[in-house]
């Protein structure tokens, strides 16, 4: 199982090294049911790293992860006191219209990765880039058009709890998405990472969170990402 206590050193820096397991057939539209399916993955956290000690704005969650059918499967769990985002259909900003899930994924040899983001109504944000340097253009100019991935790349369902100030996030996506169509799991590793943008209205400022050690509030940090690595079944 995977373990948040596991890290792999990459230069000075500690990231998480995840050890992806199969999961059995489950229904990923009840809630209950992918609980269950992950309930034995242990979870990698969310923090600040950057800063000493965490915002009182800070609300925890987690990220678990296994595989089928050569697609990542994730779920996250995510403490909100103010759930809401203003995105009404795909490839929008979300980052910028309320609270948001971000996805990065990428082959541990690729200058290329995908940012992918979910808001609590499910409405998402694809895209892709080549490098960092595209990435650092893209985030330089504010323009995402040449970067982003029209149709639905990835699979997703939410569902907002609000009884218990919380929604959640199930995600597949296939591992052509991320690597080349003719890529399959097992076939090396990827580096990961899962960031939030956590909205309080009336707040000047959204609560930013990452499960990657990064050293400054910025989520593009490859070095910093954490190491994903598939078991397969005996």
């Amino acid at each position: 199982m995977q373990s948040v206590e596991s890290y792999q050193s990459y230069g000075a820096v500690a990231v998480p090294e995840i050890h992806c397991e199969p999961l059995a057939v489950f229904d990923s539209s009840n809630l209950e049911a992918v609980r269950r399916a992950f309930q034995s993955v242990k979870p990698c956290l969310f923090g600040q790293a950057w800063l000493d000690e965490t915002q009182a704005e800070f609300s925890p969650a987690s990220v678990r992860m296994g595989w089928r059918e050569n697609s990542l499967l994730i779920f996250a769990e995510l403490a909100d006191q103010d759930i809401f985002n203003g995105a009404t259909e795909l490839n929008q900003r979300t980052w910028e219209l309320g609270d948001a899930f971000e996805i990065f994924l990428a082959p541990a040899q690729s200058e290329s990765y995908i940012e992918f983001q979910v808001t609590p109504g499910n409405q998402k944000l694809q895209l892709r880039y080549s490098s960092a340097h595209s990435a650092a253009r893209a985030r330089q100019t504010g323009a995402l058009s040449e970067f982003l991935i029209t149709g639905e790349a990835f699979h997703s369902t939410t569902w907002i709890e609000t009884h218990l100030r919380q929604w959640n996030v199930f995600a597949e996506i296939p591992v052509w998405v991320v690597c080349d169509p003719n890529a399959c799991i097992g076939n090396g590793q990827w580096r990961f990472s899962f960031g939030r943008y956590d909205y309080t209205r009336g707040a000047a400022e959204p609560c930013v969170s990452s499960t990657s050690p990064h050293a400054e509030p910025d989520f593009h940090r490859r070095h910093e990402w954490g190491v994903l690595t598939f078991k397969m079944r005996s």
